[in-house]
């Protein structure tokens, strides 16, 4: 019988939700970096086979937010929490529990549905450690499954899936056979060119970034897809570092860009970078919402 159901995924921020749903469907969709709060949007992809369909929605680390943009990742982890059958919590502490953790189980103790807690990034800790901690979390009474994993080593991801099917009922396929996200192609590419932006830019920089593709222009004739995409920062001095000396920096993440963007898209890409200084962009409702940073 063909099970299928929504599958919300949380945590703090930079624990591995991204990547482990990436390696789950199988495909790079979330971006990854080692930057918290990677994540800004709700991002819905489907993993099918045989047996089922399972659609999964990455979420935005849980944090305190301190602007209007931080009010709307919180946001999109609110709606993901209404939308799912079971939930997967992540987390990567290996000594004990931090108040970000118990900020997260104490949100999502009166929720309905499976609940598995993910402990990740096992490959960095013993198995005593391991132990410890899983026995820990188990003292709230709340998760129907603690799986100690590697989403980067896809260690243990296969048996993950398993318990998944096995907490979903009866349903049908939501989605074709071949569909692997909601995100229009505009939003992908905006990700990858943030998170190249993400891998060359220094630590102050990155949460004050956005990218907004400005033009996609498919010329067919020449297997060949014209760009033009902004990158939008709040400062004069941080313009300064994304462009780098004598263009160093820019270069560096259009070229890395425009290589991921061109095995997504399967073509050629003529991919043009411009930087604009938008003051306090983070918390102006009309530039958020240009950007997608909309509750809707």
């Amino acid at each position: 019988m063909f099970k299928s159901g929504f599958v919300t995924i949380i945590g703090r921020p930079n624990v591995g939700k991204s990547t482990l749903m990436n390696t789950m469907i199988g495909e790079k969709i979330s971006i990854m970096s080692n930057k918290p709060q990677t994540t800004r949007n709700k991002i819905r992809t489907v993993y099918t086979d045989d047996e089922a369909q399972i659609i999964f929605l990455d979420t935005p680390g849980i944090h305190k937010p301190k602007n209007q943009l931080g009010e709307f990742m919180n946001f999109e982890v609110d709606s993901a929490l209404e939308e799912m059958d079971v939930l997967i919590m992540i987390t990567d502490e290996f000594n004990k529990i931090g108040p970000g953790d118990e900020y997260i189980i104490e949100k999502i103790q009166p929720l309905k549905g499976k609940k598995i807690l993910i402990i990740n990034k096992i490959d960095k800790f013993d198995k005593e450690s391991i132990l410890k901690i899983t026995q820990n979390f188990n003292e709230y009474k709340i998760f129907d499954d603690i799986m100690p994993i590697s989403a980067l080593n896809n260690i243990g991801v296969d048996g993950l899936i398993k318990v998944i099917k096995g907490y979903l009922k009866p349903g049908p396929l939501y989605f074709p056979e071949d569909y692997i996200t909601d995100r229009p192609e505009k939003f992908v590419v905006s990700e990858i060119i943030r998170e190249k932006a993400l891998m060359y830019l220094q630590d102050e920089v990155p949460h004050g970034i956005a990218i907004e593709v400005e033009e996609m222009k498919d010329r067919k004739d020449k297997n060949l897809v014209d760009i033009r995409a902004n990158i939008i920062c709040e400062k004069k001095s941080h313009k300064s570092i994304i462009i780098g000396q004598n263009g160093r920096k820019i270069k560096g993440i259009g070229k890395s860009a425009r290589e991921d963007i061109e095995r997504l898209l399967g073509s050629q890409v003529n991919l043009q970078l411009w930087v604009k200084i938008s003051q306090d962009w983070r918390d102006n409702n009309y530039l958020l919402r240009t950007l997608g940073y909309d509750k809707k």
